[in-house]
């Protein structure tokens, strides 16, 4: 179903650019991407983009200067809906995986010393939520073809993505996979969102939670697991806020024991 009517805007602010390149490494879809919808703005795939009222825009990358802001905040205002795409935009990415304990400034300065940064105002990266009303999330390390192209499908009609309802651990039953807790493991299938195919766990490597946190997790329970299997708690909070952002924060300050 063609929509040439609608017009469609693709974003990116700080990141590694990842999902774009997913989209235009597709070479089966792409062609019909461009020809579905009216693809106004997209940096990395033409040149004759148009900034102007948008149905659709997806933004990838987080939030991390004032100019990024101020940009953020002006495309949300010309567009009818606005979604998240990739970890860094859903949830601030491993860039704010120290996010809420403090100390930003200093590792700020360790990377660009004194020097006076005049190309714009940087703070501890966000997701884009925190300033713009979202519409929905599409995450991932990147995101992944066979997620996203069903997910825009369902955006151009007028619904929101519907996502895997169910954790990493779900995937890795389907390939039957040893559970690497099993092994001692320290890994976060039970607490990231399904998405990657077990990509990482189908390999003997533990889910490092790329695809964001799963909404149904159960983060003390597999907090006080880990504890017990002998991993240290700083090493387990680490790697819980390594994808996590924003939303791994929020679920730590809300479990009294989690500091």
């Amino acid at each position: 179903m063609r929509r040439t009517d609608l017009k469609v805007g693709i974003y990116e602010f700080t990141g590694c650019a990842g999902d774009a390149l997913a989209i235009i490494h597709s070479e089966d879809e792409l062609v019909d991407f461009f020809t579905v919808v009216n693809v106004s703005s997209f940096l990395m795939a033409k040149r004759d983009n148009v900034e102007e009222k948008l149905d659709v825009a997806l933004i990838e990358g987080s939030i991390t200067t004032e100019e990024q802001k101020e940009k953020l905040i002006e495309i949300a205002s010309r567009s009818k809906k606005v979604f998240a795409i990739g970890i860094c935009a859903c949830f601030g990415g491993i860039q704010a995986m120290k996010l809420g304990l403090g100390g930003w400034e200093e590792r700020f300065k360790k990377v660009y010393g004194q020097d006076k940064i005049s190309v714009g105002k940087a703070f501890e990266s966000r997701p884009i939520d925190d300033f713009v009303k979202v519409d929905g999330y599409i995450p991932g390390c990147p995101i992944d073809a066979q997620q996203f192209f069903p997910a825009f499908t369902r955006i151009i009609n007028g619904n929101n993505p519907e996502l895997y309802g169910f954790p990493v651990c779900m995937e890795c039953k389907w390939k039957e996979n040893q559970c690497l807790l099993v092994k001692n493991m320290l890994c976060l299938g039970p607490l990231t969102a399904a998405g990657c195919g077990a990509a990482c766990p189908t390999y003997n490597i533990p889910c490092v939670g790329c695809w964001g946190p799963y909404e149904e997790a159960n983060l003390l329970a597999q907090y006080h697991l880990l504890l017990e299997k002998g991993f240290k708690p700083e090493d387990i909070k680490a790697r819980m806020r390594n994808f996590g952002g924003k939303k791994i924060v929020e679920q730590l300050k809300q479990l009294g024991e989690v500091k």
